[in-house]
């Protein structure tokens, strides 16, 4: 007897419904992360390690979805929406978790001590990078909506600013990171020449889940030009 896969079902009831699934858990992960860099400042490398063990659970789960994803995405789709633009989103996505994942990596392998005059700055570009990434999951939830009106009306309209939005955050946050990696260049010989290139590495990725942010915002203009 024939079996069907519940995300087989889920995927029938809508091309965006194991999307908005998956970046529901990317989301999760991102929302960690300032918690992780307050657990950081404060010296509990117990917590820290708690922390990015949640996220890389998180990360393994928003695999098995973009997995299966793949797995039951129908080879010849009617929808209207391109396949390959819809297995590009979800892996946009899952870079997000994915970047997520190695700051947890990077944190539980090394203990980093944070350079007091960076506290604020990085503080304030993690809780933002946590509201882009929020702002790019709210964007996806909009997708049932915009194919309900073919990606067009008042409904496109406000996805069209939640892009908008995006970017400009992404820029800001941008901003944000230019101004931390100027702070650390000033101390940089305060520091251990290796805490530097982590510091430097760190920053880096803190600044891909909002550029992916923005990306995921591209993607979704592809489709309300269709």
């Amino acid at each position: 007897m024939k079996t069907t896969s519940p995300f087989a079902n889920l995927l029938r009831q809508s091309p965006f419904k194991p999307v908005q699934q998956h970046m529901r858990v990317v989301s999760r992960c991102v929302e960690k992360i300032p918690a992780l860099f307050e657990a950081m400042i404060k010296k509990e490398q117990e917590q820290i390690d708690v922390l990015a063990a949640a996220i890389g659970e998180l990360e393994s789960e928003a695999d098995s979805i973009k997995n299966e994803f793949r797995i039951h995405m129908p080879k010849r789709v009617l929808f209207a929406v391109a396949r390959r633009d819809l297995l590009a989103l979800i892996q946009q996505q899952d870079i997000i978790a994915d970047t997520a994942e190695k700051i947890g990596q990077i944190v539980t392998q090394r203990v980093m001590e944070v350079p007091e005059s960076i506290e604020e700055h990085l503080l304030n570009l993690v809780q933002r990078t946590t509201a882009i990434c929020s702002q790019a999951a709210a964007m996806i939830e909009q997708l049932d909506e915009l194919l309900a009106v073919g990606f067009g009306g008042k409904q496109s309209d406000l996805v069209s600013e939640m892009i908008t939005n995006v970017k400009r955050d992404e820029h800001n946050i941008d901003v944000l990171i230019s101004d931390l990696n100027r702070t650390l260049f000033s101390i940089e010989d305060q520091l251990k020449p290796v805490s530097v290139m982590f510091w430097y590495k760190l920053i880096d990725l803190i600044g891909e889940i909002s550029n992916q942010a923005e990306n995921m915002g591209d993607r979704l203009i592809l489709f309300i030009a269709r």
